[in-house]
């Protein structure tokens, strides 16, 4: 018979292992190395649950233990990270705007240059961008960082206006 941290532990499994395998998606292109991250998240998720108060969303609390799994399973190549960006959930509309995102759409090259911009980022930065493709909101990505949601929110923007000008030195 189940006790009701395996049945919670199972139903966070089933509504978030979607989630959990984009943000692993993001951390590595390579299969296998993909698994054991997911494995790893997985495994961390288990070890925390009883220490979750529900003082955030779960969704959070998860991204929060994927994202520090990913980094710490990425190990000392941190600033080496490459970001994966082949399987977004939602594309890199959320970066750009319309006509922005309709010019990219068209070349398959631009999207190799952003993802060439993208992980020249510090890892920070690549950590907060994964968030923002994700959908997480504002309040929601300072909670998983540990930053303040004004921070965030400039951070952020700082990061699109860098990428935006760097993609337009490029198209130069």
């Amino acid at each position: 018979m189940e006790n009701s941290k395996e049945i919670r532990f199972k139903q966070i499994v089933e509504e978030n292992g979607n989630r959990i395998s984009r943000i692993c998606s993001y951390y590595s292109k390579n299969t296998e190395d993909r698994k054991d991250m997911y494995q790893e998240i997985l495994v961390n998720i288990w070890k925390s649950l009883d220490k979750f108060r529900g003082e955030s969303a779960i969704s959070t609390w998860i991204y929060r233990i994927a994202v520090n799994t990913s980094l710490t399973f990425a190990g000392k190549s941190y600033r080496n990270l490459n970001l994966n960006i082949e399987q977004l959930p939602q594309g890199v509309g959320i970066l750009c705007n319309d006509d922005e995102l309709e010019q990219k759409q068209k070349s398959e090259l631009r999207l190799e240059e952003l993802e060439t911009q993208l992980n020249l980022l510090s890892i920070i930065d690549k950590a907060l961008i994964t968030m923002v493709l994700e959908g997480l909101s504002m309040r929601e990505i300072a909670e998983v960082i540990g930053l303040t949601e004004p921070n965030v929110k400039v951070k952020i923007h700082c990061i699109k206006e860098h990428l935006k000008q760097q993609l337009n030195i490029l198209k130069q």
